[in-house]
């Protein structure tokens, strides 16, 4: 008797099984297809990223080549060319455009650069900032110091990688300007910080020492 109702009980749980595919059968199919296609279409796309960091590494690779043949102007092509495209090797690119174009001379021409990176949502905050600190530099001797020294201020912020070179920045904007009271404090800070580098403090301590005399 028990395999008689274990047969009967298997029939209408195949039964229900048929009744709920013919009701969400194409559902199901279509769940399944539409996996299929998103994953064909992931891959698909990592495939076509390596292909273009790969194609990008042989152009950046040939910038290279081109600066090291002395070829400068072709070089500086390829790096604004590659540096448009951004990604990975598009940001090398335009920090080498941004030097090759300061060692011209062209000092605007880099800091229009580095302002490119800095102001990019698609990179990291140090390298942004970087950007910006490399910008304040190529614009100190023709730039205004106050519109210089309110874009320095974020760096200058305690815990920024780039606080002490920041801070040195601003007290040399701040004797550009005028204000020596200023810079002396700025230096004297500075060289008492024990969280920046040996030689920036020697430096500021050198700078204070100069303007207190």
């Amino acid at each position: 008797m028990s395999d008689i109702f274990r047969e009967i009980d298997e029939e209408l749980r195949r039964d229900n099984l048929l009744k709920l595919w013919k009701q969400y059968g194409r559902y199901v199919i279509a769940g399944v297809v539409l996996v299929l296609v998103v994953a064909g279409a992931v891959a698909a796309w990592r495939d076509h990223q390596a292909k273009e960091r790969a194609a990008q590494s042989v152009r950046y690779n040939g910038a290279l080549a081109l600066v090291r043949q002395g070829r400068d102007a072709d070089a500086a092509k390829a790096f604004t060319a590659l540096g448009n495209e951004g990604g990975g090797y598009g940001l090398l690119a335009a920090f080498d455009e941004a030097e090759m174009l300061a060692k011209s001379g062209d000092r605007k021409g880099a800091a229009a650069v580095y302002d490119r990176i800095a102001g990019s949502g698609s990179y990291d905050t140090e390298l942004r900032d970087m950007a910006n600190l490399l910008s304040v530099m190529q614009s100190l001797p023709d730039g205004d110091p106050q519109s210089l020294i309110k874009r320095l201020e974020p760096l200058a912020a305690n815990g920024n990688p780039f606080r002490a070179t920041a801070l040195d920045l601003s007290a040399a904007l701040r004797l550009k300007s005028g204000d020596k009271a200023g810079a002396l404090q700025l230096y004297r800070n500075l060289a008492d910080d024990l969280t920046a580098p040996q030689g920036v403090r020697a430096r500021a301590a050198e700078m204070a020492a100069a303007l207190a005399s």
